[in-house]
């Protein structure tokens, strides 16, 4: 296995909660958490916060850890990520949103392990979903997947639908947490956003209609996302 890197994109400005990453959790600031939280994983060669702000470029840099200035205005946190690596001599990149203080290592290191596959280009993460709220729940991402894992779909809607409610189904939520292949990244940010991503606001959705699926695995719970300071204050006291 060639190099193996781990990038976390890190806006300044984020819509539903302006400077959160910046925000004290404890003693350190989010990203902070989450930057140093990567690194103790041991499981990459280099790890690099991705960065269109002065503010958390000097936070990461000042502290000792890697971080690289975006150059161009990005949609998405894969563009953003492509954009790093570009030049870089990496095999496999994983994405790990910076917003998420407690990551750990064990679902990391299942996720690498699928690209022991060589048809593997790009894996993700999901959660099972038992609360009937956040299943119908938008802002809850579904994903469908078949019996080798990979996604079919992935949808703000209810998915499967259970028509016939005397059959189990288990739904799984979405986690964004990805892995690529440098060349499936690259491949990404070069195809127009397609019909099914813009209607869904999904980007996983683009890989689809290019006919690359992801693979899959099930994780137990990956601690607080960091999207609201009522997050914040949920993560505190799990700190």
């Amino acid at each position: 296995m060639g190099k193996v890197v781990a990038m976390i994109p890190a806006r300044y400005a984020a819509t539903r909660f302006p400077a959160k990453l910046m925000q004290l959790l404890g003693d350190k600031t989010v990203i902070r958490h989450t930057y140093d939280n990567t690194v103790a994983t041991g499981l990459f060669d280099e790890v690099w916060v991705v960065t269109d702000s002065d503010v958390i470029f000097n936070e990461i840099t000042s502290h000792g850890g890697n971080a690289v200035m975006s150059v161009k205005e990005h949609e998405s946190g894969s563009d953003r990520i492509a954009e790093a690596v570009a030049k870089m001599d990496v095999e496999l990149i994983l994405n790990v949103q910076g917003d998420t203080p407690f990551i750990k290592k064990e679902p990391l290191s299942r996720l690498l392990e699928t690209f022991n596959d060589n048809s593997v280009k790009v894996a993700s993460m999901m959660q099972v979903l038992t609360k009937q709220e956040e299943i119908d729940d938008p802002n809850f991402v579904k994903v469908a997947v078949d019996k080798n894992w990979n996604s079919l779909f992935f949808s703000r809607s209810v998915i499967p639908y259970p028509r016939d409610k005397a059959v189990p189904v288990t739904y799984y939520e979405h986690i964004g947490v990805y892995a690529f292949r440098k060349e499936a990244l690259m491949q990404f940010t070069e195809w127009p956003v397609t019909p099914l991503e813009a209607a869904e606001r999904v980007e996983c959705l683009r890989y689809l209609e290019y006919g690359i699926p992801l693979r899959m695995i099930v994780v137990d719970y990956m601690g607080v996302e960091i999207d609201t300071p009522a997050d914040l204050e949920k993560a505190s006291k799990l700190l």
